[in-house]
């Protein structure tokens, strides 16, 4: 009876083992979920970040009009200094005696005017008696003509040296600020000469002049002339100024012109604009950056920039979900960044779902759960994406 009994538990151990290993079926996973925003169309502000430098609104380089010994300079370096400010003092003592001795040839030859004028007019009534000859009268109106000459020689003499004299007070032809004397007390000068004495900048307001390419203004023609873009309501003449640490510049400045000359090695023109500078923040020669307004897109579709994601050869993409909740991969023409938005060009379309957040985890032609941007989010999908700027 013994072996009956073990013959028959063997089939009941091998229903047993066998129910063992078996393994009961994996349930089925829910669809991931992907953060999505709607694709709408937008008004937005265009702008252009151009690199520029300061320079000063006016500049006058001080260089004496005559020779000369400087007696003392009346400025301190790096002040600031009026028009008509007397900045250098030329030793005045020889042009005091040149106009002395202009004063004085000029009362010599006012002293003989009377002489001649009373001969002519005794020869003028003498020739009417034929007292006198012709050649005698003729003689004396010369003399007099002669006499009205050296006058006013004699007058342009005094007023020269008049001139020369008010020279030696070397005056500041505009307001602004001074830099440093390339001269001292007792240096020797001469008229016109081609080191300058010292330089006067006015720097309230100044300019900045931007390099913009030529390829950027015929494209902005071209937006402008396919409605693209409209200058209604932007007040396009206001710029912004970014400093050289980041800073934004708290005044705004105004675009005084558009070069019409392209520089022939930058392919580029010259924008002039014009910053107040009450405060002497900006200096002459500073590297800034300046925000040129060009106009509104009534209709632009704009999309987060952890929207976009890059191919290994850097082509812009994008993750939509699609109608049916499967996500489909889009190629993307990007035009700029507005704020922390992408403009895109071509690509996207109103009321696409584009994916912002969770594109780790999806691939195309996967099925996704939805989640609208902004909402309550799982931990998990609060990460940036791989592809996100």
């Amino acid at each position: 009876m013994k072996p009956f009994r073990v013959y028959c538990l063997i089939p009941v151990l091998m229903a047993a083992l066998t129910a063992c290993n078996r393994r009961a079926p994996p349930p089925s996973l829910p669809p991931p979920e992907a953060v999505t925003v709607i694709v709408r169309l937008q008004q937005a502000l265009l702008t252009t970040e151009l690199p520029g430098r300061t320079s000063p609104h006016l500049v006058a380089e001080i260089r004496p009009q005559i020779n000369g010994l400087i007696q003392k300079r009346l400025f301190t370096e790096g002040s600031d200094v009026q028009a008509g400010q007397v900045l250098y003092q030329i030793d005045p003592a020889p042009f005091c005696a040149a106009l002395n001795n202009a004063q004085a040839a000029l009362g010599r030859a006012e002293a003989n005017l009377p002489a001649v004028k009373g001969r002519v007019k005794r020869y003028k009534e003498a020739l009417t008696d034929k007292a006198v000859s012709q050649q005698d009268y003729d003689d004396a109106a010369a003399a007099l003509k002669q006499a009205e000459a050296d006058i006013r020689y004699a007058q342009a003499n005094v007023e020269t040296a008049r001139i020369n004299l008010g020279y030696t007070r070397v005056v500041s032809p505009i307001s602004g600020r001074i830099g440093k004397s390339s001269v001292t007390d007792g240096a020797i000068v001469t008229a016109y000469q081609p080191t300058a004495l010292a330089t006067v900048q006015q720097l309230d307001p100044i300019y900045v002049d931007v390099p913009q390419s030529t390829t950027e203004l015929l494209r902005l023609q071209q937006r402008m002339k396919e409605g693209t873009i409209d200058h209604k309501g932007t007040n396009q003449n206001q710029v912004q100024l970014i400093l050289g640490d980041g800073m934004r510049y708290p005044l705004e400045g105004t675009l005084q012109f558009r070069d019409i000359s392209v520089d022939t090695t930058t392919a580029s023109v010259i924008l002039r604009m014009v910053f107040p500078n009450p405060n002497g923040v900006l200096l002459p020669g500073m590297f800034v950056r300046v925000l040129v307004k060009e106009g509104v897109n009534n209709q632009a579709i704009m999309v987060p920039q952890q929207a976009v994601s890059r191919d290994p050869k850097g082509n812009p993409l994008a993750l939509v979900v699609d109608e049916s909740g499967k996500v489909d991969q889009r190629k993307l023409v990007l035009d700029r960044t507005v704020g922390d938005q992408w403009l895109v060009s071509s690509g996207l379309k109103p009321g696409d779902h584009v994916v912002v957040e969770g594109a780790q985890k999806i691939r195309p032609g996967m099925p996704v759960k939805e989640v609208p941007f902004g909402s309550e989010k799982p931990a998990a999908l609060s990460q940036p994406s791989a592809g996100a700027k």
